[in-house]
């Protein structure tokens, strides 16, 4: 018996839906006075790259976590693929920033890529060779199979970074988004976004996909990658 990690099951996106779209969103922080956004709403066409733009505290992170489902709205809809996102959420990967997360956690490398293809999984079934071959084939293709069985603190800044995008990458994600994904990395882990030739080359598919959200306050970066 499969058991998803919601109460929803997967459905198959509409064809001719956009990737993404976004209606007269408006998320709270428990606690909060008022709204961190209000009043959102934009359309994401398949196979459309869009960079987000704003300084640090305009709301960027607060959209990218509603829309990977972190985050509860407190208005508004939120549509992927044209259905509801809790029916596509296994289509979504969310590539956070990287002081998000604990680095001292004792897994390695391997585990954690390997997390990205749970999504899969539901809550009774364990990973099985075609998971272990992909999260394989995803380190070695970013260059990380010798890291493999490092802990996830022992790795640099640029390597975590690599890190969380071969996880991105693991899921095999008809939609990404990036939340500062090129922040204070070095020259090497910059090649690798999923809108980059080696990226794609590793998930197996033409450049003009998966559609991807970039969320940075650095236009340039964006610009260079896109």
């Amino acid at each position: 018996m499969w058991l998803p990690y919601c109460r929803h099951h997967h459905h198959e996106p509409e064809a001719l839906a956009a990737a993404l779209e976004v209606r007269a969103l408006a998320v709270t922080y428990p606690g909060g006075r008022s709204p961190a956004i209000a009043d959102v709403s934009f359309r994401v066409r398949q196979g459309a790259r869009v960079g987000l733009v704003g300084a640090n505290g305009s709301g960027k992170s607060t959209l990218l976590k509603t829309v990977a489902g972190l985050l509860m709205p407190c208005a508004g809809t939120v549509l992927t693929f044209g259905l509801p996102l809790e029916s596509c959420h296994h289509r979504i990967a969310y590539l956070p920033q990287r002081t998000d997360l604990d680095w001292r956690f004792p897994i390695s490398a391997r585990r954690l890529v390997l997390t990205g293809r749970y999504v899969h999984l539901g809550w009774l079934k364990r990973p099985g060779p075609t998971d272990w071959l992909r999260t394989d084939e995803t380190l070695r293709r970013l260059g990380m199979a010798d890291l493999a069985e490092c802990q996830i603190g022992q790795l640099s800044g640029g390597q975590q970074q690599r890190l969380l995008l071969a996880r991105a990458l693991a899921q095999e994600a008809d939609l990404f988004l990036l939340d500062e994904p090129l922040n204070a990395v070095d020259a090497d882990t910059a090649r690798w976004s999923p809108t980059s030739s080696p990226a794609c080359n590793a998930l197996g598919r033409p450049r003009s996909s998966p559609p991807t959200i970039w969320g940075g306050s650095k236009p340039s970066s964006m610009t260079r990658s896109f």
